[in-house]
């Protein structure tokens, strides 16, 4: 249904006045929130200085964002120099395929507590090997730049039509694997952006690789929506093979659906017929 506030239709052909959309009830409801809170510090009859108070509350907030942006700016570049041009590494980091990365033990320890106790030589974990060098075989090297720039800038996958679905599952599994919920999310957020027919049993698997409650969801979502498409698909027969414990809940929850959909039709006709 459309907006009577965003709507791109003309005027005249708008909806009633009480048809708004979610985004738009919320946004007007929280410029009215914003508008009494500063209008209930006024003093009677100052409708003027009520609104200067507001617009002095919106300049502080710009201020305040540009402060963190330009503090974000600041960091960033600093770190994703020192590792792009290699000053002072320390550790030189090894993909599965490639040639190896150097970097800095610091940044890796104080992003990941997983590499911060393999490089402190905990008993617990894996211990980093002689020679200040860690290896990530389960990564390509294209997968570990991508990783590693992630650590240094909290970017690189910005543009999420330049970074190839596969990276992005490997880069899900390694969150998961070193515990760096950042990246944890930042991949869940694109990856459940691209789910359609033709990715989505990939995806479930990532998803189950992972432990991503987020993805997973989404993407039993999609295989429930188009199922005929997806369960008749000649990928499904070699996802059967691997994956015994999926395709028996995706069973189920066809089931649960379907009945779902029966009682509800149900219930409508015995309605329709009172």
């Amino acid at each position: 249904m459309d907006c009577c506030i965003c709507s791109p239709m003309a005027t005249m052909y708008r909806l009633p006045r009480n048809s708004i959309c979610a985004p738009c009830y919320e946004g007007a409801k929280a410029i009215t929130g914003f508008l009494n809170k500063s209008r209930g510090s006024m003093k009677p009859n100052s409708a003027t200085m009520g609104m200067r108070d507001a617009w002095e509350k919106v300049k502080e907030m710009r201020d305040r964002e540009q402060t963190t942006n330009q503090r974000a700016a600041f960091l960033e570049q600093g770190f994703a120099l020192a590792w792009k041009e290699g000053m002072h590494t320390d550790i030189v980091v090894k993909p599965g395929t490639g040639p190896p990365i150097a970097a800095h033990k610091a940044i890796l320890a104080a992003r990941s507590d997983v590499f911060r106790h393999m490089l402190s030589g905990d008993e617990q974990c894996i211990k980093a090997p002689a020679g200040d060098a860690i290896s990530l075989p389960e990564l390509s090297h294209d997968e570990l730049f991508l990783l590693l720039s992630f650590l240094y800038t909290g970017g690189g996958l910005d543009d999420q039509d330049e970074v190839p679905e596969r990276h992005l599952h490997a880069l899900l599994v390694a969150a998961d694997k070193y515990d760096v919920p950042f990246l944890r999310r930042a991949c869940e957020a694109r990856l459940a952006a691209r789910v359609d027919t033709q990715n989505v049993l990939r995806t479930l698997e990532v998803a189950e690789l992972s432990s991503s409650s987020v993805l997973r969801e989404r993407a039993m979502d999609t295989v429930l929506e188009h199922a005929e498409q997806v369960v008749f698909s000649p990928e499904y027969d070699d996802f059967a093979v691997r994956n015994a414990g999926l395709c028996v809940e995706i069973t189920r929850a066809l089931l649960a659906k379907k009945m779902s959909t029966a009682t509800t039709k149900a219930t409508t006709c015995c309605i329709e017929d009172v």
